[in-house]
């Protein structure tokens, strides 16, 4: 198997379908969850959605890269978003979130193997792999804070 679809692979496992490394993905915890719960504060750490949108962000910034565009996003924006207000808003946000996330997966899969060691965007930002690996252990690192918060939010309802 090709690098690339490994790594393809990897990226759905975490937001969209898989098991292997933590036993759970971001669609299965976001799927069904309430839109008041996901923006529930605990204290003054992040919610549930803002957190989601967070890697949301990453995705969407980095397939865009990947379909060509330029690289627009910002380490300093990456948690600034309009609140969630409604349950339909918050599943239109999943909807593109699961979209994207799947597109970008494609791009990744159709990438040659060669293109993994390429510079991506700016020598500053290292390999095409460097990212793609980053962008998968930074959204394993969020998803543990959504679990951790989900299960104390739901636990105190």
């Amino acid at each position: 198997m090709k690098k690339t679809k490994k790594l393809a692979n990897r990226f759905r496992e975490i937001i969209l379908n898989g098991t292997w490394i933590a036993n759970t993905n971001y669609k299965d915890q976001l799927e069904n969850l309430d839109w008041k719960i996901s923006v529930s504060n605990i204290d003054s750490i992040n919610t549930i959605s803002i957190l989601a949108q967070h890697v949301h962000y990453y995705v969407n910034g980095i397939k865009n890269v990947f379909n060509g565009g330029n690289l627009e996003i910002r380490d300093k924006y990456s948690f600034d978003f309009p609140e969630i207000k409604s349950q339909s808003e918050w599943k239109a946000f999943l909807t593109k979130f699961w979209e994207d996330a799947e597109n970008l997966a494609e791009f990744i899969e159709q990438l040659p193997d060669e293109k993994l060691k390429q510079e991506f965007v700016d020598e500053k930002y290292g390999t095409y792999q460097r990212n793609i690996d980053g962008l998968i252990e930074h959204s394993y690192y969020h998803l543990g804070q959504i679990v951790l918060i989900k299960k104390i939010l739901l636990t105190n309802k």
